[in-house]
């Protein structure tokens, strides 16, 4: 039986993420994450009908490679 709280699967939840959650993650207000996938410089993203979703896995794939460009740079 499941838990009421979800599993944390490398500190992020194990579900698909919100734009709210993808927001409160990297402490940026949420027009930055719109802006991002419009720009495409952010965390990639997918549609559920016309609801954005995060995989928590691509997220944390996105954020480590940024901090790999950032400590290469």
């Amino acid at each position: 039986m499941a838990s009421a709280t979800a599993a944390l699967r490398g500190g992020l939840p194990d579900r698909y993420l919100i734009p709210e959650d993808i927001a409160a993650l990297f402490g940026v207000p949420l027009e930055t994450v719109y802006q991002w996938r419009k720009k495409r410089t952010g965390p990639p993203g997918f549609r559920v009908g016309k609801h954005l979703r995060y995989d928590p896995s691509a997220v944390r794939i996105w954020a480590e490679q940024r901090m790999a460009d950032d400590i290469a740079a």
